[in-house]
């Protein structure tokens, strides 16, 4: 993780993992908040109701400062901190990890127990993939209604137009690399002959 960069989640995935005939289902999901995260622990659990434990680890913000894991009843340190140490080694945030067991009827001890929580954590996080979300800065943009068409064409073929507001004048918000702001002013200023007003509202993740 850098100021600029980190480590997400591609998508979602559900891996399973037998060991001694226990059963572990890994789901790996994006998430933007802590909410978020334990609103897919909640989905899970209704989905597996008859799994015994329902481990969970999540990691969320640009410098993964939020970080819990829980382990449902396990040995205490055998599932969720694993878990957790796997989202966190490989680098990765705004992801919710939640492995369900069904018991085989062979005690694994809370050594076995790491290893299984930790490697079908590793599996599910491997089928998810991971990507980069990258810091970007909200630039405003206002025109004229009169030159909304070929500005707005403009733009979105060079930067991600997150929002269009429409009134007396026309406000684009866009998505920009925090090293080509200077860019947006300078097209816009080309395109409308000065008519045009660009400023910085704020920052995003994307």
């Amino acid at each position: 993780m850098t100021a600029d960069h980190y480590l997400v989640p591609a998508g979602s995935a559900d891996v399973e993992l037998e060991v001694s005939r226990s059963r572990f289902v890994a789901h790996v999901a994006p998430v933007d908040d802590e909410d978020a995260a334990r609103a897919v622990v909640a989905a899970v659990r209704a989905r597996h109701p008859t799994a015994g434990h329902h481990c969970t680890a999540f990691v969320v913000g640009p410098d993964a400062r939020l970080r819990r894991s829980n382990d449902d009843g396990e040995p205490s340190g055998s599932a969720g901190r694993p878990m957790l140490e796997v989202l966190t080694g490989r680098g990765v945030s705004d992801v919710v990890a939640v492995v369900s067991r069904w018991f085989g009827g062979t005690l694994l001890g809370v050594g076995g127990l790491v290893r299984a929580y930790g490697d079908a954590t590793m599996l599910a996080l491997d089928a998810a993939g991971t990507r980069v979300r990258r810091r970007r800065l909200l630039v405003d943009v206002t025109v004229p209604v009169d030159l909304v068409g070929v500005v707005e064409n403009r733009l979105r073929a060079a930067w991600d137009v997150v929002d269009v507001v429409y009134g007396t004048r026309v406000v684009l918000t866009l998505a920009v690399e925090p090293d080509r702001d200077g860019e947006v002013g300078a097209t816009v200023a080309s395109l409308t002959s000065g008519r045009g007003d660009v400023s910085t509202v704020g920052e995003t993740w994307r």
